[in-house]
């Protein structure tokens, strides 16, 4: 019988539309790859989209109901909602980057998107287990899908995905995170800061891959890496690249100030 693909194996995580059978797929392919068990082969597309769970409610980002400063215990689990959401998109980002492009690479990148998506099943869990002790669940409130925005429009080229997801989006989790652990000290509940520190800790070593994946690729196709991020991120992301930046944490996960920062406050970015 032949061996399962990394493909088939990547496909079934994004076709899982419940949050626990999700997270739980995610451990599984993770495992698989890491025992051997999953041949590095690329024999099955990826959807367009991934399945989603009928709650929560996706809504336009500008139509999102504001959820104060987290100060207060509503407010907190509204937050934590809002987290533990983008934690939920994460598991599909990191294992559509390997179905959709880990062919394109050698085994090293499909060796380390494994253990992101893995990881980010983990942050899932954990902060949906907190809002199960706080009295909530995930899909209570409603949630914007924009970071899968950011993979479709980049599904056409890893660099561009490369260069939007870990190296744009996650960054700026690198440089919001610490505030969001200090309110929630401030408001005594440190259980929260624990975890959100724990995925800190996590997301400096998802910044590293994926600015080790974009720079090898760059190296590869002759591109100078710090020009051809600012010309992607230009062109793909909608957003701002903004201070204040965790530079520390940024220059952990190899991303240095002389990729984002002459984009600053840029209006045209």
């Amino acid at each position: 019988m032949p061996q399962r693909s990394v493909a088939e194996a990547v496909r079934a995580v994004l076709d899982a539309d419940d949050p626990r059978a999700k997270t739980m797929a995610a451990r599984f392919a993770a495992r698989e790859w890491r025992l051997g068990r999953l041949a590095h082969r690329f024999d099955v597309a990826m959807p367009d989209r991934p399945a989603r769970p009928a709650a929560p409610e996706l809504l336009p980002p500008n139509r999102m109901p504001r959820r104060g400063k987290g100060g207060s215990e509503r407010g907190r689990i509204a937050l934590i909602h809002a987290l533990a959401h983008i934690e939920f998109v994460a598991i599909d980002l990191a294992f559509d980057m390997i179905g959709r492009f880990g062919g394109q690479f050698g085994r090293g990148f499909t060796d380390d998107w494994m253990k992101v998506g893995a990881d980010e099943a983990m942050h899932f869990a954990l902060l949906d287990r907190r809002l199960r002790q706080l009295g909530s669940r995930y899909g209570a409130m409603p949630a914007h899908d924009g970071l899968w925005d950011a993979a479709a429009v980049t599904a056409h080229d890893p660099l561009a995905r490369l260069a939007i997801v870990p190296m744009v989006l996650e960054a700026r989790g690198l440089d919001v995170t610490p505030g969001t652990i200090e309110r929630f000290e401030a408001a005594g509940d440190s259980v929260t800061a624990r975890i959100l520190a724990r995925i800190l800790k996590d997301e400096v070593r998802h910044v590293r891959a994926g600015t080790f994946w974009f720079e090898s690729a760059c190296k590869r196709d002759s591109f100078e890496p710090e020009i051809t991020w600012r010309q992607l991120v230009t062109t793909y992301f909608r957003g701002l690249i903004k201070p204040p930046f965790n530079d520390s944490a940024r220059f952990a996960a190899g991303l240095t100030r002389e990729y984002y920062q002459p984009l600053a406050g840029d209006a045209r970015v």
